[in-house]
């Protein structure tokens, strides 16, 4: 509330970390629905999928660069395209919200091609469900969100491999959060994510705001976030 006073309904929220998250979720559902997504899985354009995911989150700043670097070369192979599209039509849509959908998709990234840079890691992970089903699935940054579970006295059993321990104690602190935060009305996971973000993040530490009555966007600021963000 220090940095929105209007909480999730903030102008300054809402361009800083909502706005941007809920259109790529749009887009998402307007070109990779079920439907959609099944179809084209089962006409064998496994390319098209990965590259509609891809340019979808490309328009985000949830990974890091070489990150999405990473992931490129990985499906630019047929094998690699055609790992991640089953991998993630199973994530998403064979088990929803369990440990064998997630236990398959982290399966696919760690066998996807790489050159230089790992593939597997947590961000690489979690961001595809996150923009396409933000009611059920959260984002992880290790860091920032292992930061805002100490801050929240909360459990989470981090390992820097993917596995579903952790996510599933990441399901749980975000319940947690949703229903303690009942009164600014978190719409989704999106908000979650952009609350837990602000506690964590380095972004927001420090004196660069005031207290809530006298608020004001610093000059920059948000060219600063964007920018640290990559």
């Amino acid at each position: 509330m220090r940095f929105f006073p209007d909480g999730f309904r903030d102008e300054t929220y809402l361009e800083w970390e909502r706005n941007y998250k809920a259109e790529a979720a749009r887009a998402w559902q307007a070109t990779l629905s079920a439907g959609r997504f099944a179809a084209l899985l089962e006409a064998g354009q496994y390319a098209d999928i990965a590259a509609e995911a891809i340019r979808i989150e490309s328009r985000t700043n949830l990974l890091f660069s070489f990150e999405k670097m990473a992931l490129r070369d990985a499906v630019r192979q047929p094998a690699g395209a055609r790992r991640f599209a089953e991998g993630l039509f199973a994530l998403l849509h064979v088990d929803r919200f369990g440990e064998a959908g997630f236990d398959r998709w982290v399966a696919a990234v760690a066998g996807l091609p790489r050159r230089q840079t790992r593939v597997l890691t947590w961000p690489l992970v979690t961001v595809f469900a996150f923009i396409a089903d933000p009611k059920r699935h959260i984002f992880l940054k290790p860091n920032v969100t292992r930061i805002a579970a100490a801050r929240y006295s909360a459990e989470l059993r981090y390992a820097s491999r993917p596995n579903w321990q952790t996510y599933r104690d990441l399901l749980t602190l975000a319940a947690t959060v949703r229903h303690d935060l009942s009164d600014l009305r978190p719409r989704d996971m999106i908000d979650v994510q952009s609350f837990l973000w602000v506690q964590g993040s380095e972004e927001y530490r420090g004196p660069t705001f005031r207290a809530v009555h006298t608020t004001r966007r610093p000059s920059g600021t948000r060219e600063r976030i964007h920018a640290a963000r990559g």
